[in-house]
């Protein structure tokens, strides 16, 4: 299966050839998602605006969930 359209999205997804690019892959989706939901979390708690904040932590946490599986899958070589 051939997914061009979301190469420019997910640029480090697409090259996990091998096991070490796939291990560095889901290492730096890991560390995004922990440090951005760590400064989206703290950002929540502001009074007038933390829901848009939260709003942010969830979409960034989901961009990383969908980058570590398409990691998998060009690693597994069902997607190319």
């Amino acid at each position: 299966m051939k997914l061009n359209a979301l190469k420019p999205y997910f640029p480090h997804a697409f090259k996990a050839n091998s096991i070490k690019n796939l291990v560095i892959n889901l290492l730096i989706y890991a560390v995004v998602a922990f440090v951005g939901g760590w400064v989206f979390g703290l950002l929540d708690g502001i009074f007038i605006i933390g829901f848009i904040f939260g709003i942010l932590g969830w979409i960034l946490n989901l961009y990383c969930v969908v980058g570590v599986i398409l990691a998998i899958l060009v690693f597994l070589k069902v997607v190319q």
